[in-house]
């Protein structure tokens, strides 16, 4: 009977137990899970991996994505001795630590010991729940349980890595260690990692930033816990939160609007030369008008990677120089810092060689009469003075005799986009009458340095913006490098010559100051002025930018790149060696210029047609430097001739070719015919 009785019991028993296992599987089943796809922060990186800036998600935090394998092992040994020895052999709650937990509660009236596992803690972590109500720790066991059916051990390790708070704003292991220790968690001493496992548990009670009694004590219950040694426990705790990196924050928004999508974006400049680039365009306006911003590339002219690029010197600063607004990309006027490509068009089209005779004279075009910066001029001299001094009505001149359109169709060519105001170009562009970039600046001074091709900028690694752009010739390019490495370096800076080839500009107003350059490998350019467009009183390219330019370069490299060597079909004589019509320019419409002091032939008049009378015909010359050389078919006739008056022995039937020239070099041709 007992035995009967016995044996329903037991079977009651089972089935009670079978009963209550099912019933807690649907329990368990039925677990409504949070979400475990984590947000993390949007990283950008320079070309060698560094951290350039950290996008936080939610709420302001800074949540870092992170795997096992890029933690350091040491650190996972200790985390996993210290809160859950059984971590690896548990399905999401570990029954005797919770009873040795319970136990010790009685025992002392208090918590002495926790008997949460790393999956309850997850499961807090993701519901963002606490830990001190029974019903919340309820709800931590049956979540757990419920991960572990759906999770491997490795993906809770990794959502309690990514998620463990670690003071402030900061949450997850990596977003901790860069925090508190400047480093990635791939390296950890036992003083940092014991650090690290007991902030999560109280992270704004040991802070070790405003508790650091507090974070002493925890990380020692850590260490003795492992058995670490004395020594460990004897390390410094850090005293203050490091600032994640922000660098370059106007190319990194950028590229995170670019790739919207991406959580990681590898852009091609280089952290330690951002900072440096940084740090001289913030020293640049320092102590100067409030309202003052300044803009810096640094490019290698070669790839076309951007190095260093600064929008503003302060990004959110409060001042009234809008730091926010990307001046690279702002639209200003480039001042002077177009002439060199009106010259190197002029190069290309056999109108000027550098050392061909242009006048420096007070002209108008219709209704526009440029002047010089100073109002002075400098009468006869070659287009590489003219350049040199950056003189304003050789370039007019030149951009007359080619056209507007030329000079844009030679920018649009650079991958540049300038924009007209009224949009049809005028002579006015030669002085900065067009709306351009720094970057298109930059992009085509590389241009130059490339032997006139021009390779298009890029920001994000790997990415190839397209084939060069041939702008100009190899020859014209070489021969603006050359004038342009002449230009003597800012006195202050004490740099040797011919190092780096560049061109200082000023707006109208005083709005812009500009400077671009260039050695045999980079290519930098500066800007200073007011993001409004209001003009800055005493702004000079020259005396402001310069200086900034060169100590850019300095900061690159201390030894400079050397430029590139002379084409083979590079004509390197002086003016005297010119030929003809090289050695002074002459417009192509000069003939119906009246008012030119040059050569004209009076009689016989362009295709007059003559008897032959046998010795020779009448010649009336008008204007003109004497002495006097004529040639007829190229051959010299009269030489040293005083009078504008005389009689040319021509003999020949047919048709003749009379040449003049005066003591300045300037000549007069008529064609006429003996019959």
């Amino acid at each position: 009977m007992i035995r009967r009785y016995g044996l329903f019991g037991l079977v009651m028993l089972l089935a009670l137990a079978a009963g209550l296992r099912d019933a807690t599987d649907r329990w368990i089943s039925s677990t409504e899970l949070p979400s475990v796809l984590v947000e993390t922060s949007v990283e950008m990186h320079d070309r060698n991996g560094a951290l350039l800036r950290v996008y936080p998600v939610e709420n302001g935090r800074t949540r870092m994505a992170l795997r096992v394998g890029d933690v350091d092992p040491a650190f996972i040994r200790m985390l996993i001795a210290y809160e859950d020895k059984r971590f690896y052999d548990h399905s999401g709650v570990d029954l005797r630590a919770g009873l040795r937990a319970a136990v010790q509660a009685l025992k002392h009236g208090g918590v002495v010991s926790g008997g949460s596992t790393l999956t309850m803690q997850v499961a807090r972590l993701l519901e963002n729940s606490g830990t001190g109500r029974w019903q919340g720790k309820l709800r931590q066991i049956r979540l757990a349980l419920a991960l572990e059916r759906v999770l491997t051990k490795d993906e809770i390790l990794t959502l309690y890595l990514v998620h463990a708070p670690y003071g402030g704003a900061v949450e997850g292991l990596r977003a901790g260690t860069l925090a508190w220790f400047g480093k990635e968690p791939g390296r950890l001493t036992l003083a940092e990692a014991a650090l690290l496992i007991a902030l999560p548990q109280a992270p704004e009670i040991r802070r070790p930033d405003r508790h650091p009694r507090s974070a002493l004590q925890a990380r020692a219950r850590v260490l003795q816990r492992v058995n670490a040694p004395e020594q460990a426990r004897l390390a410094p705790v850090p005293r203050r939160m490091i600032p994640f990196p922000r660098l370059a924050p106007h190319l990194t928004d950028v590229a995170r609007h670019q790739t919207p999508t991406a959580q990681r974006v590898d852009l091609t400049l280089d952290a330690g030369l951002q900072e440096q680039i940084e740090d001289l365009a913030a020293r640049a306006v320092q102590g100067r008008d409030a309202r003052l911003s300044a803009a810096i590339i640094v490019a290698d002219h070669h790839s076309g990677e951007i190095l260093a690029s600064v929008g503003s010197p302060a990004y959110s600063g409060a001042d009234g120089a809008l730091g926010f607004v990307d001046m690279t990309r702002a639209l200003r006027s480039p001042g002077s810092t177009l002439k060199p490509f009106i010259y190197g068009l002029a190069f290309d089209q056999g109108l000027v060689h550098p050392e061909t005779l242009i006048n420096d004279a007070p002209t108008a075009f219709g209704r526009y009469a440029p002047q010089n910066f100073d109002g002075r001029y400098r009468g006869e001299l070659t287009v590489r003075s003219a350049l040199l001094q950056s003189l304003n009505i050789p370039p007019v001149v030149l951009l007359n005799e080619l056209g507007p359109s030329r000079l844009m169709a030679l920018l649009r060519r650079g991958g540049a986009a300038p924009v007209v105001p009224g949009g049809k170009p005028g002579l006015a562009v030669a002085l900065g009458g067009v709306g351009m970039t720094l970057q298109d600046l930059v992009q085509l001074y590389g241009g130059i340095a490339q032997g006139g091709r021009v390779q298009p900028l890029v920001w994000r690694k790997g990415v190839i913006a397209g084939p060069p752009k041939r702008i100009m010739s190899d020859v014209a390019a070489w021969h603006l490098w050359d004038i342009l490495a002449d230009l003597a370096p800012p006195p202050q800076i004490g740099a040797p010559r011919r190092q780096i080839a560049y061109k200082t500009g000023t707006s109208y107003g005083h709005r812009d100051a500009w400077s671009i350059g260039f050695d045999g490998q980079h290519v930098i350019g500066v800007w200073l002025g007011r993001p409004d467009g209001t003009p800055v009183p005493g702004v000079f390219g020259g005396d402001l930018a310069a200086p900034i330019l060169f100590e850019a370069f300095g900061r690159v490299s201390e030894k400079r790149e050397p430029g590139p060597l002379p084409p083979d079909e590079t004509l390197m004589v002086s003016t005297a060696n010119l030929p003809a019509p090289l050695q002074r320019f002459r417009s192509r419409r000069a003939i119906f210029d009246l008012a030119t002091d040059s050569p004209m032939v009076s009689f016989p008049p362009h295709g007059a047609v003559l008897r032959h009378a046998g010795a020779g015909i009448p010649l009336k010359l008008r204007s003109g430097a004497l002495p006097l050389t004529v040639l007829v078919n190229g051959a010299p006739v009269l030489t040293g001739l005083r009078d504008r008056e005389t009689w040319l022995p021509l003999e020949g039937i047919g048709f003749s070719r009379i040449l003049v020239i005066d003591a300045r070099g300037r000549s007069a041709e008529v064609e006429i015919r003996l019959q």
